[in-house]
């Protein structure tokens, strides 16, 4: 008997004998979803390790240039391709229709690059199993807050947290985790676009307006030795634009309206102390003074207009949406 043969028996006993210890806590259809892009190196294990827990494993080969696709399929996932690379937010759309389609009962979305591990999808579906949760976040900080990180990193998710919190109204310590389970039924309540903000966050923004219920769980934080070596000024900078991004997004009214008050009231203040003083006749006209205190006025209510305006858009197109 060739060895070839021998390991794939041997991996179909495992993976037989380790479901079925798994499967005994539900038979419900739980279907992963691997958005993947050149991740040749790393597909193909990560493929057999998933099988070990879920009933399928989707492949969304969002048009890799390498052999990314090829390997997933032998390593038997269900490969669906992308002619052109899209973006994760039509991967995960394209992996969710697929899971539907399949009869899917629970969808768990995990990254391709094998930074997050599949002997974790247990505690992923464990609480939508037991019908305490329709969405479950895997996070690497639930517990402990990562003390052996460099402080920048900590600085950085705890910016994101605090800004989730404001946003979405939701107690959530890893948003930018890719590791999640869902429960089917919230397929239609996920709008995909990744336009605006990441898709990670745009997915707890739609799960936290639906009124689904989400709660965490830990899991394992992998590092690659990349990520300690990361610049912080870039990473600091990264999670600004990300807050940044949410805020303009979800927050309108604080993102420009709040700030844009402030800068229209300093205007309108100083161009009153400025005429008072020119009615007195205890000062003269200045260039600059006079530019700054236009720059503010408009300024500022060019951006408390706006948040208004933005406001009011998010507020109607939420209200055509659930019609």
């Amino acid at each position: 008997m060739s060895n070839e043969l021998l390991v794939g028996n041997s991996t179909q006993y495992l993976t037989h004998k380790e479901n079925q210890r798994f499967r005994g806590i539900s038979s419900q259809n739980i279907t992963a979803i691997l958005p993947a892009y050149n991740e040749e190196v790393s597909i193909g294990s990560l493929v057999l390790l998933t099988k070990l827990y879920v009933d399928n494993v989707i492949v969304v080969d969002d048009g890799s240039t390498d052999r990314t696709a090829e390997v997933a399929r032998k390593a038997g996932a269900e490969v669906v391709a992308h002619q052109t690379n899209k973006g994760k937010a039509e991967a995960l759309k394209t992996g969710f229709k697929t899971a539907a389609d399949l009869g899917a009962d629970i969808i768990v979305t995990m990254d391709a690059n094998g930074q997050h591990n599949p002997a974790d999808i247990p505690k992923l579906v464990v609480p939508i199993i037991k019908g305490n949760a329709e969405m479950v976040n895997g996070s690497r900080y639930l517990n402990y807050p990562d003390k052996n990180a460099p402080i920048y990193c900590r600085i950085g998710q705890t910016m994101q947290g605090n800004a989730v919190k404001m946003n979405f109204d939701l107690k959530i310590t890893d948003s930018q985790s890719g590791f999640r389970a869902f429960a089917a039924s919230t397929k239609n309540i996920f709008r995909f676009s990744g336009k605006k903000i990441a898709i990670e966050n745009e997915m707890l923004a739609d799960a936290g307006r639906s009124g689904v219920r989400i709660t965490e769980v830990e899991i394992g934080a992998f590092k690659p030795s990349e990520t300690l070596t990361r610049n912080p000024v870039k990473y600091i900078t990264g999670a600004l634009k990300a807050v940044g991004e949410d805020m303009e997004a979800n927050r309108p009214l604080y993102f420009y309206s709040v700030p844009g008050f402030a800068l229209a009231t300093c205007g309108f203040y100083m161009g009153f102390k400025l005429l008072e003083t020119v009615f007195l006749g205890s000062a003269s006209l200045n260039f600059g003074h006079t530019f700054l205190m236009v720059f503010l006025s408009l300024a500022g209510a060019y951006m408390t207009l706006r948040g208004i305006v933005a406001h009011s858009m998010a507020g109607a197109t939420r209200q055509s949406e659930s019609v």
